[in-house]
């Protein structure tokens, strides 16, 4: 079996793997979770390493944890800020999402993160009108601070899915990721949309490095916002559903 695989798309977007290649050498330089190597990257094309699959573990998983911790502490230029060294387009999927360099996470991921998905949500028929008000009113809500804290900007994955999550012999190694500058409570939120293995024992070395902030878990829907409003555009009228019950969850924190 080769040591390598590659990755084309002959109708990749502009630096669409370019992206890739320089999120994954960011959170690579941050010498906390193992990243998969990036062999080659070319327009069109990315070759990665080859990653071993083995069983997911507890205590791999608490290993894992505590090696995220140490990414995100390696910190970001500011909330939304694009890899160090990248200047090009930002992606999640096969979607285009725009950089910032924001003071403010709550600014940054409303305007940056939930807004630009949700008239595309609309125009695909998987959010309502009224639904996309509703979130319009609670992004101004985010907007104006009312989830700041004193957290400056983490390196996130940004795409922190289980599909995203490779257990090897090794222990865990993050692929395909959506990096940028953000709030740490989002990269678990997105483990836990999905049913990442072992979450709780994730979490639980997490906090051994870098204790979460009280009310965290009740925090999950305001971080899963995005994803749901990503998911909303391309994956059917389902996923908006699920981000007008975040929306509703994260109001009842206001």
């Amino acid at each position: 079996m080769p040591d390598t695989i590659v990755k084309t798309r002959t109708d990749a977007p502009a630096f669409f793997f370019e992206a890739e290649a320089a999120g994954l050498r960011w959170l690579a330089d941050a010498s906390g979770a193992r990243i998969v190597r990036v062999v080659d990257v070319s327009p069109g094309r990315i070759e990665l390493e080859r990653v071993p699959i083995a069983r997911p573990d507890a205590g791999v998983a608490a290993a894992f944890g505590e090696a995220l911790a140490a990414t995100h502490v390696a910190g970001a230029a500011a909330f939304g800020a694009p890899p160090d060294g990248w200047d090009g387009p930002l992606y999640i999927g096969r979607l285009a999402q725009p950089a910032a360099h924001e003071d403010s996470w709550g600014r940054f991921y409303a305007e940056c993160r939930v807004r630009p998905f949700l008239e595309q949500a609309v125009t695909n028929g998987n959010l309502s009108r009224a639904d996309a008000d509703g979130l319009h009113r609670l992004c101004d809500v985010i907007a104006g601070g009312a989830f700041d804290d004193d957290d400056g900007p983490m390196r996130l994955h940004g795409d922190l899915w289980s599909g995203n999550v490779l257990w090897s012999p090794g222990g865990v190694v993050l692929i395909d990721p959506a990096a940028h500058g953000g709030h740490r409570e989002t990269d678990l939120a997105m483990l836990a949309l999905f049913g990442c293995p072992h979450f709780d024992a994730i979490v639980r070395g997490y906090e051994r490095a870098h204790p979460l902030r009280p009310g965290w878990r009740k925090r999950i829907p305001l971080h899963q916002l995005h994803p749901l409003a990503v998911h909303a555009v391309g994956h059917g009228p389902g996923y908006g559903r699920a981000l007008v019950d975040a929306a509703g969850a994260t109001l009842r924190l206001t």
